[in-house]
């Protein structure tokens, strides 16, 4: 085999396929990447068995070939190599494979590909499209509702679902819940009616095959296991889903609330971090004492001192207070733009939901917390 390639193409190449690459896996296969050249093209395979992805890249392939090479070592590598051609040759019936770039070479041991596993990157079953920026919003608004709690692996990813003919994202860890609606291009999708589950890895993998197509049609495919990702048939993902049920998330969201607060999100989100100086570090807990039309908001330290801050709101209700884990607020908070946010509610032990002013497909869930 002997290929020419920009330093810059392959180091990008390989920069996006080697977070799929499990460094601590047992089975050392899976520590390795495949690289197969053919009619002026590179294409480099990676996996752990849960999230694989298949990246193309245009070279010169003089001869064509294919093996399997350590992942971190070669991209270790090629990161430190100047911005100039790599000539990446490997003589017939050897096991080595030679780097040379400008006056620098490198050797590298390489396995045959005869034991890496056979990828599958598409289904012709459950076919739609997204574009790439719908996304990203799904991924920005929903990931940080995800939960880190092993135990319950069913909430470790984000639920994908059809309903009334547009695609729902749901995220929860139990204290606060994300859900988004996104407009589908055809509907009556049957794998989304019953819904899937993306793990975390492959919400991050998602993430980064949108953001390289920015603004471009991605190609979804779901089966029994996997859900399929085709990005111009150059950069293919393949996540395997969570097999549980996702848990009743509807219950969690107040039919109807009694009361509403309407408020200056940036004005809001900066009360907050201030206030969580004096938070408990243990509860991240801060106290919002709403009043006509203001809003105080409070922390108390049992050892280092208190802290409260006075910010005008539109709210025409009883006098309430309600506490919140600061840090849960903020991340929520977070994810809405410079616009006015409503906070409806019940009573201080109950849900509380807080929506935007201007985008009426998405919905947060925050649980109080008593103080």
């Amino acid at each position: 085999m002997l290929v020419k390639i920009a330093v810059a193409d392959l180091k990008e190449t390989l920069n996006k396929i080697l977070s799929v690459v499990d460094k601590k896996n047992t089975r050392l296969i899976l520590n390795f990447i495949q690289i197969q050249a053919f009619e002026n093209k590179i294409e480099m395979c990676a996996t752990d068995l849960e999230v694989s992805a298949k990246i193309t890249t245009s070279c010169l392939v003089e001869k064509p070939g294919t093996f399997c090479v350590n992942a971190k070592n070669i991209f270790d590598i090629v990161k430190e190599l100047p911005d100039k051609e790599l000539i990446i040759e490997l003589p017939e019936g050897s096991n080595s494979l030679k780097l040379t770039c400008d006056n620098i070479n490198f050797t590298l041991l390489i396995y045959t590909s005869e034991d890496f596993p056979h990828l599958q990157f598409g289904s012709s079953v459950n076919e739609f499209k997204l574009n790439s920026n719908q996304i990203i919003e799904i991924i920005n608004k929903t990931s940080h509702a995800i939960s880190n709690d092993e135990t319950r692996l069913f909430l470790n990813g984000i639920y994908l679902q059809e309903v009334d003919g547009k695609l729902r994202s749901v995220s929860t860890d139990g204290y606060r819940l994300a859900l988004v609606e996104t407009e589908l291009s055809n509907s009556k999708i049957e794998a989304l009616i019953n819904g899937i589950i993306i793990p975390k890895k492959g919400v991050a993998e998602l993430k980064k095959i949108s953001e390289t197509y920015s603004d471009k049609e991605i190609s979804i495919s779901v089966d029994e296991s996997f859900i399929y990702l085709n990005a111009d048939n150059t950069y293919l993902l393949a996540i395997r889903l969570i097999a549980k049920e996702y848990l009743k998330y509807q219950a969690v969201i107040p039919k109807k609330t009694s009361f509403f607060a309407d408020i200056e999100r940036s004005a809001f989100m900066n009360a907050v971090r201030r206030i969580k100086i004096m938070a408990n570090e243990r509860s991240n807990g801060v106290k919002l004492i709403l009043k006509e039309n203001e809003m105080i908001i409070a922390a108390n330290h049992p050892s280092l001192g208190d802290a409260q801050e006075r910010i005008e709101i539109h709210y025409s209700g009883k006098e309430f207070e309600i506490g919140f884990n600061a840090k849960f607020l903020i991340d929520t908070l977070s994810i809405f733009g410079d616009e006015e946010i409503r906070l409806e509610f019940n009573n201080e032990l109950s849900p509380v939901a807080i929506k935007s002013s201007k985008n009426q497909n998405y919905l947060c869930i925050v649980m109080p917390l008593k103080l």
